[in-house]
């Protein structure tokens, strides 16, 4: 089975400041503006979608799929937005994002020096990540 790549990984908190940015590669790299207004925009895009659904109860957008890539995105109850971006047809990222959202819980909201609704600086969180990151490849790869 093919590596299916992981572009980047954004964290928006519940009024859609960007909270986490990670890039893993992506072949047009951004910059932090950049990466403010996409997470901005998608913040938008998902609020758009919750009032133009016809279905009631409609969460928002789950994936978006483009020619060249695909968007997943996991909100939690607390209206935290996780997505990754990443290539097209990648499979079990609902899952990678569920298991992203257990590390945040462990590592960042149980962290008495961070302050809700700030940027993410934990160490902690940061290397887990990247544990996680790379057995989901590993696991891709079928090694």
């Amino acid at each position: 089975m093919a590596l299916a790549a992981i572009y980047s990984l954004f964290i928006i908190n519940k009024s859609g400041g960007l909270i986490y940015y990670k890039d893993y590669g992506s072949a047009g790299r951004i910059d932090t503006n950049d990466s403010l207004r996409l997470a901005s925009l998608w913040h938008s895009m998902h609020a758009i979608s919750q009032q133009l659904s016809p279905i009631p109860g409609c969460t928002g957008i789950d994936l978006l799929q483009a020619h060249n890539f695909d968007l997943h995105c996991f909100q939690s109850l607390t209206g935290t937005k996780f997505f990754v971006v990443c290539e097209t047809g990648a499979q079990n990222m609902e899952t990678l994002l569920k298991v992203i959202y257990e590390l945040y819980t462990d590592f960042v909201l149980k962290n008495p020096f961070y302050e809700m609704e700030m940027p993410i600086r934990c160490e902690l969180f940061d290397l887990n990540l990247a544990q996680v990151i790379h057995k989901y490849r590993v696991a891709l790869l079928g090694r």
